[in-house]
């Protein structure tokens, strides 16, 4: 694993883009504090750059290198969920427009999955992680439900293994504002 984490880290760091299972579904990544690596996940996904992209964290401090300040209420929320939840934090820094939602909001995971805790804590930033699909198209759950074209569009492929642990469903998706508002977008 050490050796996957190690090649997976340095084609991240020259800007290159990642195809790599999470806890949830396969995923198209790349730093997300380097922009042109984001505008190529767009390019590949055929995305508008309109819409935000969620990102996956190593742990809380990361995240809070990232946003202005982090909510209470999600410390909470990040120590008693057992399931992949990601957390809408308002107040995003430090990242490429291309990330951040319109209302300066980003939405960062915090993944159960040793493979991706150790991508963003090796690389040292927090990861895009947006289905591998074209948009529009259905969300693979495994591998062998992966477009070709998304699978030839990346610069470096994880092996097929590491998805044992996916739960094959995105996951869930809760706004958070600094005031204790909780808006649950997907359950």
């Amino acid at each position: 694993m050490k050796e996957l984490i190690q090649e997976a880290v340095g084609v991240l760091k020259a800007g290159g883009v990642i195809l790599y299972p999470t806890d949830t579904v396969w995923g198209i990544g790349c730093d997300a504090t380097n922009a042109g690596a984001v505008a190529k996940v767009f390019a590949i996904k055929k995305r508008s750059e309109a819409k935000s992209l969620v990102l996956l964290a190593s742990d809380l401090d990361m995240v809070a290198r990232y946003i202005r300040e982090i909510p209470s209420i999600a410390i909470d929320l990040v120590e008693v969920n057992d399931a992949p939840m990601t957390i809408v934090y308002p107040g995003a820094q430090g990242l490429p427009e291309s990330v951040v939602a319109e209302d300066g909001s980003v939405g960062i995971r915090i993944p159960q999955n040793e493979f991706c805790v150790e991508l963003a804590r090796r690389l040292r930033a927090p990861l895009v992680s947006t289905s591998a699909n074209i948009s529009g198209e259905p969300t693979p759950g495994r591998f062998s439900e992966i477009d070709p074209a998304i699978v030839s569009a990346v610069d470096w492929v994880a092996p097929k293994r590491l998805d044992a642990g996916a739960t094959g469903r995105p996951s869930q998706i809760i706004k958070l504002g600094l005031r204790g508002e909780v808006e649950i977008i997907r359950p």
